[in-house]
């Protein structure tokens, strides 16, 4: 099990950080985790894609994305955000964040952790996480909603999920929105919610092909040659090369 971070009892829960990408901004308090407290400051945006649960916030010296878990699914209907109490290393905010600090610490492109906070209430628990914000950057989808991406951005993309695979981690949600291209067209990986590190298998197909299904969902609203098999082939390539290379 993946460790790491500073424990911190807070007023309602317990936070996890790193505490040089803390700073002093805001206090390590429940507050940095509220969007009125940022919103009172003035320092809150709507983050693209967090279906109403994920902020961009912090001022000079923290543009951070806040992100309050919720549940998807029929469960959704009977509690929003609310999670079974399975012990504290089980808190979804916690193995998302020590997962992230893992590959930080690695050298793979992934946003870096800043906090993590639950909230218990007998058998129940809500949980945020806080993670340094990917300036100028868009979506792998808004990209492709906007113009052709380039051979060369295909090649890193595939490189990048190699990357990732030889570190033995699958992620659960690989999609076209979990894949971040900045001003420079380069890669980083988002959501790590429920991803995990597993022995080498057929899970790394998995998670191709989970990707691809993704790309070709949004590219029958997009126009025509926005995701083409050639461009499968060159991430696939880009995916090949990285693990030769290692």
């Amino acid at each position: 099990m993946i460790k790491g971070g500073q424990r911190i009892a807070t007023a309602t829960g317990v936070m996890l950080a790193d505490l040089h990408r803390l700073g002093n901004v805001p206090p390590a308090t429940d507050a940095m985790f509220d969007p009125q407290y940022w919103s009172a400051r003035g320092e809150i945006s709507a983050a693209p894609g967090g279906r109403g649960s994920a902020w961009f916030v912090g001022g000079i010296g923290a543009a951070w994305v806040l992100r309050h878990y919720r549940r998807g699914g029929w469960v959704a209907r009977i509690s929003s955000d609310r999670y079974g109490w399975q012990g504290e290393d089980r808190v979804r905010a916690f193995a998302e964040w020590r997962l992230l600090q893992y590959l930080s610490e690695r050298g793979l492109s992934v946003p870096k952790p800043v906090a993590a906070r639950y909230q218990r209430t007998g058998l129940l628990y809500r949980c945020d996480l806080i993670t340094e914000r990917i300036v100028d950057a868009q979506s792998l989808g808004a990209a492709l909603a906007l113009a052709p991406v380039a051979e060369i951005t295909w090649r890193a993309i595939g490189a990048a999920i190699a990357r990732l695979h030889r570190h033995r981690v699958d992620h659960a949600d690989l999609n076209a929105h979990n894949i971040l291209l900045d001003g420079g067209q380069r890669v980083t990986l988002i959501d790590f919610d429920r991803g995990r590190m597993r022995r080498q298998g057929r899970w790394t197909i998995g998670n191709l092909r989970r990707l691809r299904r993704s790309l070709e969902k949004i590219s029958r609203n997009l126009p025509a040659g926005r995701f083409t098999p050639a461009a499968w082939e060159q991430l696939t390539g880009g995916y090949r090369a990285e693990w030769l290379c290692a």
